[in-house]
């Protein structure tokens, strides 16, 4: 069975009916949330993640999303922009990265430095909770460094300070740096194991401080984890001797058929697990998004021994033996070809990553032709023009996302020689 089974189809025996916590998530109804930050902001990549799995798992809420990342950018000069960037646009959600800039990467990590860190933090906060946009300050990215080393090294001690000041004045706060040090080292550990350099793998390129992909799916995890999001998407169990339902959380189930040795029924479910292009899931084997954002679980006891193939909606998701079924596995990100997504929850997330992707690169062609031909009748209806894309391809990412009931099959099959 292809990877992905492996890694995100994990038998869960305890805790399978958690209930799902959407209330302690952070991002409400029509919120605005926008991404402040430098270079590692700008790269547009970990605040789409935020943006996909806020729009499967919580397609009912209308929420938009807006990247103020710039590059070589500081707490001062977010500060400095605060209005422009984050407030004039509608804010009522802002993140706040920063940190290595504010050091000079490392070359400035001075008292000096700490305390124009620390004032751009302060008027930040200060001047979001004037406006009561809620303010969440992130501490930066880890580096490259070695992550035992590192935990209490200029940069950490600097950010937690802002994350301490951040709540003396009202605001909030989200300990990236700690949460991808935890990513990094299981990334050492595995390392241990690789002798060929070219092939050890690492969060960042090759500055050692901009993040490659995995890096920002580690960011991305951080951050979310930080606004609350819950762990459970929702959760099926059934006993096939009676053919019953036994418990459904954060889901409906109907139309159940048992006979036999095959069991059919319809789920349809609150939210949807996060996926995403091609190849997503292999971030799982360092950033534990499936036990820790998707736990969409299916259940099935009082099986014939054998193996069982699970489809949805005519898309094969695994095949699995009455025991694995039995204690429960998690199908948020399990397919057969890993060419392929899965359960069409999988599908419909990979088409969103597509319209995700085509409405950043909308935004920043409107950033581009504002920035490069100003005042001109042509940028003055590419802007208009835009909007009215961009609302088109926020509908879509709604109608893509959103639940639909899918028709479970559950059979037995041969065994495979």
């Amino acid at each position: 069975m292809f990877f992905r089974n492996a890694l995100s189809c994990l038998a869960v025996t305890l805790g399978i009916f958690l209930p799902v916590s959407a209330d302690d998530f952070a991002l409400r109804d029509n919120d605005t949330v926008v991404f402040l930050g430098d270079s590692i902001t700008a790269a547009r990549t970990y605040g789409k993640l935020i943006e996909n799995y806020t729009l499967l798992r919580f397609s009912e809420r209308r929420v938009r999303f807006i990247n103020a990342g710039k590059g070589g950018d500081t707490a001062a000069g977010g500060l400095v922009r605060l209005e422009r960037d984050v407030l004039d646009r509608g804010a009522t959600v802002v993140t706040v990265a920063y940190g290595v800039n504010d050091i000079g990467w490392g070359l400035k990590a001075d008292e000096e430095h700490k305390r124009k860190y620390l004032d751009g933090i302060a008027g930040i906060v200060q001047r979001c909770r004037e406006k009561n946009v809620r303010v969440f300050i992130c501490s930066a990215a880890v580096t490259a460094g070695d992550p035992n080393k590192s935990e209490a090294d200029f940069l950490q001690t600097m950010c937690d300070a802002g994350m301490e000041l951040s709540r003396q004045l009202g605001g909030e706060a989200i300990d990236v740096q700690r949460a991808m040090r935890e990513i990094q080292r299981r990334i050492v550990k595995a390392n241990e194991q690789i002798t060929d350099p070219a092939k050890k793998e690492t969060l960042h390129a090759a500055d050692g401080v901009h993040l490659n992909a995995l890096g920002q799916t580690a960011m991305a995890y951080a951050i979310l984890k930080g606004l609350g999001a819950p762990a459970a998407v929702s959760s099926v169990a059934i006993d096939m001797s009676p053919g019953r339902v036994t418990a459904a959380t954060g889901c409906r189930v109907s139309e159940l058929v048992a006979e036999g040795d095959r069991l059919e029924f319809t789920r349809l479910d609150d939210g949807l697990p996060l996926n995403g292009e091609t190849f997503f899931a292999l971030q799982f084997r360092f950033v534990p998004i499936p036990d820790q954002l998707n736990r969409y679980l299916l259940q099935v006891t009082s099986l014939p021994e054998g193996r069982y193939d699970v489809s949805a909606d005519g898309r094969s998701v695994g095949n699995y033996t009455a025991g694995q079924l039995g204690q429960g596995v998690n199908i948020a990100s399990a397919t057969t070809d890993g060419w392929l997504p899965g359960g069409p929850w999988d599908a419909q997330a990979n088409v969103l990553h597509s319209l995700t992707e085509a409405r950043d690169k909308l935004n920043l062609a409107s950033l581009l032709v504002n920035a490069h031909l100003p005042g001109q009748e042509l940028t003055r209806q590419f802007l208009s023009e835009a909007t009215d894309r961009n609302r088109d391809l926020e509908d879509l990412q709604r109608l893509v996302s959103r639940p639909r009931p899918y028709r479970f099959v559950v059979q037995r099959v041969e065994k495979k020689p």
